[in-house]
């Protein structure tokens, strides 16, 4: 039999539902509909009075009455005249009772043994971790973080607005199966892909969540057991993670100052995966003449590029190098490009510019996985692009993460001079390099109880083996706390230093 709250149980369960976001009469709502889903309040059960949930709550009595009539006409209350408000018995209909589900609960006898049948153990993969508390850190370098004081709060709420209206919501609400918000398609084409020198049109293009979700449509179309894929060393671990679920044929290809070496090793491979703009992790940009190096070794050897443009945008200074599929004139580049990542990672859109042959496919198989991504999102983000939200707020990045940068790079050379850090210019991270023997998993560990985060360089190399390296992450951490941050890191590694 559930616990009828009393006054002292009202006061724990209003706590609970107090939120900045909130005012007070949606949490006495938030709080009352809880009750009642998680079965604290069974049907027919009635509730204070509104003068007297107000005396316990220490709210106006206004702000219950209104809370409870809207509870009424959703249907969560019945008011009762002269009897006051109940919990009405039609809301929870059709569900299945606490006493149903214990018993089935009880009627297990024996559990499936599940490891016996995944295909394979994703959950075993080397990935770049964070802690979920990873915010309450005083200096928290990790890249591809929300950073609030960055986000354009203001023109992404105008923008949801407008896409809330009744004519926005006609064309975005229904089921729009395997098709695109025609009015996102047309801004991606008109406003960021000719930023990078690329010119397409509408059947050659594709939105996915994210460019991460990108990445797995084409291996999950295009890769076998058998088919070999060349990637950068050290590389971006999810996407060899995702290739190395389709084949085992990976071929690591180290990389330097110039980006991925175009030579012999790439003969014979099917597919070239690059992030040619800024390399991941190591921040260094391929130069104009690989690229055009790797298109021709493409064409002489039928090989397939995919190039992942993470970050293209968000340079410091000077005028950017074209993307390599801007120099493709034979259809070999698959193009790979996020749109969420220079505003709010959780919004997870990205895009895929390749032949219509495969964008006929790529949309066929997303339809199989989600559908697509939100109509709604997806609209939102074209008003944000059409409005010039989107070029203000890269304007925006590029300069906090110039002035981030110059700060790093400062204090690195007063406080940790041991350490080189490889030359970049653009995007929100820099690569590390530690002196020879220094394992950056234990600095890591060191620096985390000094409150210092940071991504060991392990993850991102194909063998797992201790690395001398390590990614510095500044989008997510402000400005004034780098160089703290950084002399706590220089600590922790003298620490290290000092015990040899």
């Amino acid at each position: 039999m559930p616990q009828v709250p009393n006054a002292a149980l009202w006061k724990q369960l209003f706590q609970r539902s107090a939120r900045e976001n909130l005012n007070l009469q949606s949490q006495i709502r938030e709080m009352l509909v809880s009750a009642i889903l998680d079965g604290q309040l069974p049907a027919g059960m009635p509730v204070p009075s509104s003068r007297e949930m107000a005396d316990q709550l220490g709210v106006a009595r206004n702000t219950v009455v209104l809370a409870y009539q809207q509870l009424v006409d959703e249907g969560y209350l019945a008011s009762r005249q002269r009897s006051g408000h109940f919990v009405s018995r039609e809301n929870l209909s059709g569900r299945v009772s606490t006493v149903a589900r214990s018993a089935n609960v009880r009627a297990v006898r024996t559990q499936p043994d599940w490891p016996g049948r995944f295909r394979e153990r994703f959950s075993v993969q080397r990935s770049i971790a964070k802690p979920a508390d990873w915010q309450s850190y005083p200096y928290p370098f990790l890249y591809g973080q929300f950073d609030p004081t960055l986000f354009p709060t203001s023109a992404w709420r105008e923008c949801c607005i407008k896409t809330l209206s009744v004519l926005d919501t006609r064309d975005w609400a229904p089921d729009q199966i395997s098709r695109d918000d025609e009015a996102l398609l047309q801004q991606i084409r008109a406003r960021v892909l000719p930023r990078r020198g690329v010119w397409a049109s509408t059947d050659e293009l594709i939105v996915t969540v994210g460019a991460q979700h990108a990445l797995y449509l084409v291996a999950d179309l295009l890769m076998c057991e058998g088919t070999r894929v060349a990637i950068e060393e050290p590389g971006y671990p999810d996407a060899r993670n995702i290739f190395a679920s389709r084949t085992s044929r990976l071929e690591p290809i180290p990389v330097d100052l110039q980006g991925l070496p175009v030579d012999e090793r790439l003969h014979g491979v099917d597919y070239v995966y690059a992030t040619p703009s800024h390399q991941c992790p190591t921040g260094v940009t391929m130069t104009l003449a690989r690229r055009e190096a790797l298109l021709r070794l493409a064409d002489e050897h039928d090989v397939i590029v995919i190039e992942d443009d993470f970050e293209s945008e968000n340079r410091f200074d000077g005028e950017p190098t074209p993307a390599l599929k801007s120099l493709d004139r034979s259809g070999r580049v698959i193009y790979v490009g996020s749109l969420s990542k220079s505003l709010a990672p959780g919004l997870r859109i990205g895009y895929i510019v390749a032949a219509p042959a495969l964008i006929v496919e790529l949309r066929a198989l997303r339809r199989l996985m989600l559908r697509h991504p939100s109509a709604f999102i997806q609209r939102a983000f074209a008003l944000f692009l059409s409005l010039g939200h989107y070029d203000a707020q890269l304007r925006r990045l590029a300069q906090a993460q110039s002035e981030r940068c110059a700060i790093v790079r400062e204090s690195i050379r007063r406080h940790a001079p041991q350490c080189e850090m490889v030359p970049i210019d653009g995007g929100g991270s820099c690569w590390v390099r530690l002196p020879p023997g220094v394992d950056s998993n234990e600095l890591a560990r060191r620096a985390a109880e000094r409150g210092v985060l940071i991504e060991s360089g392990d993850v991102f190399f194909m063998a797992a083996a201790p690395h001398s390296c390590f990614r510095l992450g500044y989008q997510s951490i402000p400005a004034q706390s780098i160089e703290s941050g950084i002399r706590e890191l220089a600590g922790a590694l003298a620490e290290m230093l000092k015990r040899g």
